[in-house]
C-alpha cells in the first residue's frame, strides 16, 4: 500500500493549521506561564479557560490580593511584539478593577489600570489599607523603571488622633531612577507618603507628618514615628 505523499505546500498548510489550532485553544494557565508573569510576582489559586477568554481565581500580585478576574490576551498587542492580558472585574462594587498586564521584549508592567487594589498589611505599620488607581500605566525595562503615569489615591486603614486622613493621600506616579515612585500628599499638605518600588519587588515607604504639636508628636512617637527636624517620620522597607 502506497504511503500518502504530501507536497511541500500541503505540509506547510498542515503545520500552520496545527499551530493555529494550538494557539486558538491554548489554555490560559499555559499562556501566563509562557509570558513569564511570575516575574511581576503574579500568582493565582486557579486559572481556567483559553488564552483568549479565561478566568483567574484569587489573583495575587506579590502579597497583594487582587481577587478573581476575567482575563484574555489581546490579539492586536501581538502585532506590536507584546503580550497584553486584559483583566477585568466589573460588578458595580467598590473593588471593581480593569486594565492589563503587559510583557514584551525586555519590559514588563501594567497598562490602563483603573480600580481598587487592597493592600492589607503589606506596608505595615504604615496605615495604608489600599490604593485607588486611575488610568495607571507603568513598566520596567530590564531592571529600571521605563515609564509611569496615572493618578493614585491611598486609602488609610486607620487613623491617628489629631490627624484627619479620611480623604486619603493622592499623587501622580512617576519613575525615579530604577524605582517606581508614588509621591502621595494629603489635602492639607502636612502629611506625605513616599513609596518606591523596584523591579525586584523591594520597596521603601516613608510617612512624614509636619507638626509642631507636642501632643500629636507624642502620639505619633508611640506609633513608631521618629522626630526629624520639625516633622515626624516613619520609614518601613521590605519586599512585596
Amino acid at each position: 500500500m502506497m504511503g500518502l505523499i504530501l507536497s511541500r505546500r500541503m505540509r506547510m498548510a498542515l503545520v500552520l493549521t496545527l499551530a493555529l489550532g494550538l494557539l486558538l485553544f491554548l489554555p490560559m494557565r499555559v499562556a501566563l506561564g509562557l509570558a513569564g508573569l511570575e516575574r511581576l510576582g503574579i500568582a493565582a489559586r486557579d486559572v481556567r479557560g483559553t488564552v483568549w477568554s479565561g478566568r483567574v481565581d484569587q489573583l495575587m500580585l506579590g502579597n497583594m490580593p487582587m481577587g478573581s478576574v476575567r482575563a484574555g490576551l489581546s490579539p492586536l498587542s501581538l502585532l506590536m511584539g507584546r503580550g497584553r492580558f486584559d483583566i477585568a472585574r466589573k460588578k458595580g462594587l467598590p473593588d471593581d478593577i480593569g486594565g492589563a498586564l503587559t510583557v514584551g521584549f525586555g519590559r514588563i508592567g501594567v497598562d490602563d489600570v483603573t480600580g481598587s487594589v487592597p493592600l492589607g498589611r503589606t506596608f505595615a505599620p504604615l496605615p495604608v489599607g489600599g490604593l485607588m488607581l486611575d488610568d495607571v500605566s507603568a513598566y520596567y525595562a530590564g531592571e529600571r523603571c521605563g515609564h509611569a503615569e496615572g493618578r493614585v489615591q491611598a486609602r488609610m486603614a486607620g487613623q491617628f488622633p489629631g490627624l484627619n486622613l479620611r480623604q486619603g493621600l493622592s499623587g501622580v506616579i512617576a519613575c525615579d531612577g530604577d524605582a517606581l515612585l508614588l509621591p502621595l500628599v494629603s489635602q492639607s499638605g502636612m502629611e506625605k507618603i513616599t513609596l518606591r518600588i523596584w523591579r525586584s519587588g523591594r520597596y521603601t515607604a516613608e510617612m512624614r507628618v509636619e507638626t509642631a504639636d507636642p501632643t500629636l508628636s507624642g502620639t505619633l512617637g508611640q506609633a513608631g514615628f521618629a522626630t526629624v527636624g520639625g516633622a515626624q517620620l516613619l520609614k518601613v522597607e521590605g519586599t512585596l
